[in-house]
């Protein structure tokens, strides 16, 4: 079973910085691709970065480029992401997601198909 729990959320004035952490067990950390979600209140799910399975790829939301970055330790099982110049909009909560491969005759692809709980991130203004 596939288990992933984010931590490190909480109140913040804008401005400041959270450290979010996501402990991913139940098959091989290192193997799969991951990335961090948001749903803010009243609103659908938004992407907002990614990493590759090594590390040396991430990709970023507009909105949160140059602010935000995302980073993996395959040895500790633990996807991150440090928030720094935090905005009352990027109030949500921040879900983890890890990525499963999948192929056919039509192809490969990627999917998220394994989320955690997600951790509350409020600015306050």
């Amino acid at each position: 079973q596939v288990l992933l729990a984010e931590s490190g959320g909480g109140l913040v004035q804008a401005g400041g910085s959270l450290r979010l952490s996501c402990a991913a067990s139940g098959r091989p950390f290192g193997s799969h691709d991951l990335a961090w979600y948001r749903q803010a209140p009243g609103k659908g799910p938004e992407w907002v970065s990614a990493i590759n399975t090594g590390g040396g790829s991430t990709y970023y939301a507009d909105s949160v480029k140059g602010r935000f970055t995302i980073s993996r330790d395959n040895a500790k099982n633990t996807l991150s992401l440090q928030m720094n110049s935090l905005k009352p909009e990027d109030t949500a909560l921040y879900y983890c997601a890890s990525a499963t491969s999948y192929c056919s005759a039509y192809g490969c692809w990627k999917q998220y198909d394994y989320w955690g709980q997600g951790t509350q991130v409020t600015v306050s203004s």
